[in-house]
């Protein structure tokens, strides 16, 4: 039986979803460009630091009425916050995440263009692809190049125009479902390789360019050696599941 995230109709229900680790300088400006619009927000604490723990309970009681924050009590990667965050949401029954970073790279005033298409297309997994200004370092800029190569390979697919950029509006019934069922991630590894485990399963994707800037505190968590071989060790995993994949993904390219 071939898999599938895409077996029913999805209504929407949006929320937005910011992952948040000692980022205490530009958290507050991120949320409130957020609070702009009409989503509420859930803010995942990922062990924070103290003084960043304190920001983000001062955020959910000054914004008590649009604003929750869920703590988690250590450090556990932006993809255990991520997944936490969406099994705390499909319980509180909304429909769809809304994933933006809690740094200020991503480009808020763009947030109608990602709801407009999440709810136009509430099947698929809506994902921005950077359009970079000169802040972004050259050797990221270039480096990400080959991990897009390695999904392209992985899932024998030119869909996914970028395959780490973190502004997303998941479905989460199914993406909750995919990650009951499958690995994917706790770390900087999570938004590769869930999106690539979404195309094993013939979900849709559907790609938006959006403006990206690097860090407006200047903090970044990529960890170069624990990161890098993160990334390694999951291209390797998706390679071989790949492998054996390919008569069935072979058959949606031949019947979808």
């Amino acid at each position: 039986m071939v898999e599938s995230v895409s077996d029913e109709t999805v209504a929407f229900a949006p929320v937005v979803l910011i992952p948040v680790y000692n980022h205490e300088e530009a958290i507050g400006p991120t949320l409130e460009d957020v609070l702009q619009y009409s989503c509420p927000v859930l803010l995942v604490d990922d062990g924070s630091s103290p003084a960043c723990r304190d920001v983000l309970v001062a955020l959910s009681e000054k914004y008590a009425d649009r604003v929750e924050l869920l703590r988690l009590p250590r450090n556990g990667g932006k993809g255990a916050a991520v997944k936490a965050g969406f099994e705390a949401l499909l319980a509180r029954g909304y429909s769809h995440a809304i994933q933006v970073d809690a740094d200020g790279q991503h480009d808020l005033s763009d947030l109608p263009m990602f709801l407009a298409a999440g709810r136009e297309n509430p099947e698929a997994l809506v994902t921005g692809y950077p359009k970079y200004d000169t802040s972004v370092p050259k050797i990221r800029y270039y480096g990400r190049y080959l991990t897009h190569v390695w999904v392209w390979i992985n899932t024998l697919s030119f869909e996914v125009r970028d395959t780490m950029c973190g502004y997303r509006v998941y479905p989460l019934a199914q993406v909750v479902k995919l990650l009951k069922q499958e690995q994917c991630g706790d770390r900087m590894d999570f938004d590769t390789e869930v999106i690539v485990r979404w195309l094993w399963r013939g979900g849709r994707v559907k790609n938006l360019p959006t403006e990206v800037r690097y860090p407006i505190d200047g903090v970044s968590h990529f960890d170069a050696l624990r990161d890098n071989v993160l990334i390694s060790l999951m291209h390797t995993r998706l390679f071989f599941g790949m492998l054996r994949r390919v008569p069935s993904i072979l058959w949606r390219r031949l019947h979808g």
